[in-house]
């Protein structure tokens, strides 16, 4: 394993790192107390209010993409090519974790509503079915 940096202990914190990083760097601090400690020292000079600008923009996710320019970026539907260059970007070579959950979940959130949809004309089908059927079919003897 490799030794880690503080600037890999604050992505582990902002959840900034895929999955199996994520899980490499909590196995390294559990076997290392020296990690652990060095991490309790980043928590608390966050906690005492010292921050850098970059420390900032990561905490505050500003350059994440809104919910709403993520929903009109799945649905093909943002006002520029540069927005779309740019969340495909975020996405997919930056990897925000952030953002990626996101967009699964307003990916779920439309398959559902297009499947409550899709019961709601089989409902409608069917009233019109029995409506028009209505008088016609005879009781059974």
């Amino acid at each position: 394993m490799r030794a880690l940096t503080n600037a890999d202990l604050e992505a582990y914190l902002n959840e900034e790192l895929a999955v199996e990083e994520a899980s490499s760097v909590e196995e390294q601090i559990r076997e290392e107390p020296e990690l652990k400690a060095r991490l309790l020292e980043i928590l608390a000079r966050r906690d005492a209010g010292v921050h850098s600008l970059g420390e900032i923009w990561r905490r505050h996710r500003v350059t994440c993409p809104t919910r709403p320019q993520l929903q009109q970026y799945l649905l093909g539907v943002l006002p520029s090519q540069e927005e779309v260059n740019y969340i495909t970007f975020h996405l997919e070579q930056v990897g925000c974790r952030i953002c990626a959950a996101n967009l699964a979940d307003l990916i779920k959130a439309s398959e559902d509503s297009e499947q409550t949809a899709s019961e709601e004309q089989q409902k409608t089908r069917r009233r019109k079915y029995f409506q028009s059927s209505v008088g016609r079919l005879r009781k059974a003897p």
